[in-house]
């Protein structure tokens, strides 16, 4: 009675033949101009792959209400940009005590989402329904603690339905760290 979904909840939604693309274009550009990181150079990674982020002690602290703004911020984007999703969980981590460089590592996120401004979602129309479930894990990735993250995206077809990056609860004296992971992707999925 309303007429077409066009959008909810700061996702604009765009329905087509082919299926439905689902972005956060505008909200996006919001951000962008909220927390100032419209000028400036983008980049192509939302983070450093030689990057290992930690509690750094010895940093200079930075604003933590602006920091924890950003990281909300961002969390509400990864609902069309599954992509950024790990590396916005690494950064909630240090939302107690941020530093320089935690807040440096969430505005490389935000450069990349200025680069990636228009990718989303696309839903195609298809009868294909396999499910489909892709994990990893990072083996002591955290330098704190040791503990590893795993992450989880599952697809029903062509079609991304779930994704998770959660810091596991023990510590994997081993490569079984990806074995530790696997109850993680059951229960995100079904519970």
């Amino acid at each position: 009675m309303m007429g077409e979904l066009n959008f909810f909840l700061r996702l604009q939604i765009k329905q087509c033949q082919e299926g439905i693309y689902i972005s956060q274009f505008k909200y996006t550009k919001e951000l962008l101009k909220k927390f100032g990181i419209e000028e400036g150079r983008t980049v192509a990674t939302p983070m450093a792959t030689n990057i290992k982020l930690n509690k750094d002690e010895k940093g200079k602290s930075v604003d933590q209400i602006k920091y924890r703004a950003m990281i909300g911020s961002l969390l509400y984007l990864t609902a069309s940009s599954p992509n950024i999703l790990h590396v916005v969980c690494l950064c909630a981590r240090f939302q107690s005590n941020p530093k320089e460089s935690h807040l440096s590592a969430v505005k490389r996120i935000f450069r990349y989402l200025k680069d990636t401004i228009s990718y989303g979602l696309f839903y195609p129309k298809n009868e294909h329904f396999s499910l489909k479930r892709y994990s990893d894990s990072d083996y002591a990735g955290n330098i704190d603690d040791r503990k590893s993250t795993s992450g989880s995206c599952q697809f029903l077809g062509d079609c991304l339905i779930s994704s998770f990056s959660k810091k596991q609860n023990c510590v994997a004296l081993s490569t079984t760290a990806e074995y530790i992971s696997a109850p993680f992707v059951v229960l995100n999925f079904f519970g």
